[in-house]
């Protein structure tokens, strides 16, 4: 199993206000650790030149029939010098998209546009893999083509979503069957073949943020009484045998999985520490086998019991991410790289094309621009500026 390439000691000058605690993290573990943001480091099979890797970032610029076109392609290679770029959430299936003008990687122009993308990356030296995200019940029919949504157990999300028509209720999904399980199983590993036949580098499993995945690791969307419900080992089980089929198929040094424990969004809800504990426990003991590319994490106090536990349980690999309801800073990037090999990044590199040289040299930041993030065209997409000099 790839291990992380020791790094350089230095931390670039940067200073850290005098607070005590950043991102979770003392910092005078910070500072025993000391980790280069900006040194070189293995994940997998793959060999990145800095440790900061960008998080996928829904973005909605690939039109109804979820083809990467030409902005796409130019959004992407904008960012090559990241240490990895995670792309947006792709879908599996059409009954697995999510959100209006999400991509696919389902069609041969699906696999055909994301490899123009794939080649823009490479052709500036970055480094790219693709999540592959099911949407289980959050979704509505009017996004997945008038296919029926699904999801672990008949509940639905409490609120509405975004359709081609306009906002709408959840709908009550319809329990997935087990014996429908195996070709839930089988997209994911299609796709998953699909994105190399497509130029990525790997594939990272979405298993986070209430989508299908984690709809079957949480209590409140998961009240199956089979052998893929009830107990810890159940709920993990689904995820499980997802990301052992797709490390079989592709191989487990290029297959990533992405979790959010205790996040409880979009009506996974996980507000009992014992049972997350046993969850996840349960989930990492089955996937540490595998010698997977890496784990990434999203929560907010990576120095926490919980998230120690599961670092040490996977033994491999693990990326860290702590911004989705603030942003994250420089300051708050490198106390994560105390605790991880890599951390991952969304709206700075979304504002930022040239996030790591701004960061490395202590440049100024664009700041993003929230009211176009889920908007069509090149406005608050491919037209954030790189630095001038």
């Amino acid at each position: 199993m790839a291990r992380a390439v020791s790094g350089d000691a230095s931390w670039r000058g940067i200073a850290f206000c005098g607070l005590g605690v950043v991102a979770g993290v003392p910092i005078d573990r910070i500072l025993e650790k000391s980790v280069n943001l900006f040194s070189p480091v293995t994940l997998g099979d793959l060999d990145l030149p800095n440790r900061v890797v960008m998080a996928p970032l829904t973005r909605s610029r690939s039109g109804r029939d979820g083809v990467p076109g030409d902005i796409v392609v130019d959004y992407y290679r904008q960012r090559a010098s990241m240490g990895l770029i995670t792309s947006e959430g792709i879908y599996p299936s059409f009954a697995g998209q999510a959100f209006v003008r999400q991509p696919g990687l389902v069609t041969d122009e699906h696999i055909a546009g994301w490899r123009r993308v794939t080649d823009a990356v490479h052709a500036d030296g970055g480094r790219i893999i693709a999540q592959v995200m099911h949407s289980g019940r959050v979704t509505h029919s009017d996004k997945t083509g008038g296919r029926t949504v699904v999801a672990p157990s008949a509940i639905a999300i409490d609120g509405e979503t975004r359709t081609y028509e306009g906002k709408e209720p959840y709908p009550v999904p319809r329990a997935l069957e087990a014996a429908e399980l195996p070709s839930i199983i089988e997209d994911f590993v299609q796709a998953s073949r699909n994105a190399l036949v497509a130029g990525f580098d790997g594939v990272e499993l979405h298993g986070a943020n209430g989508y299908l995945l984690h709809e079957f690791l949480a209590p409140s969307s998961n009240q199956r009484s089979d052998e893929y419900g009830g107990s810890a080992q159940n709920r993990a089980r689904f995820v499980i045998e997802t990301v052992k089929a797709v490390a079989d198929a592709i191989g487990s040094e290029k297959t990533w999985l992405r979790i959010s424990p205790e996040h409880n969004v979009q009506g996974a809800l996980e507000t009992d520490p014992i049972v997350t504990e046993a969850t996840y426990s349960a989930l990492v003991a089955g996937i540490a086998p595998l010698g997977l590319a890496g784990l990434s994490i999203l929560h907010k106090n990576p120095s926490g019991d919980l998230i120690q536990k599961l670092r040490t349980g996977f033994g491999g690999p693990v990326l860290l991410n702590t911004g989705f309801e603030t942003i994250t800073t420089l300051d708050d990037a490198m106390a994560v790289a105390a605790w991880a090999d890599a951390v991952v990044v969304g709206r700075p590199a979304l504002a930022n094309p040239d996030l790591v040289r701004r960061w490395e040299q202590g440049l100024p930041l664009n700041e993003p621009d929230f009211a176009t993030f889920y908007t069509e065209g090149p406005v608050g997409y491919t037209d954030y500026p790189f630095w001038a000099n």
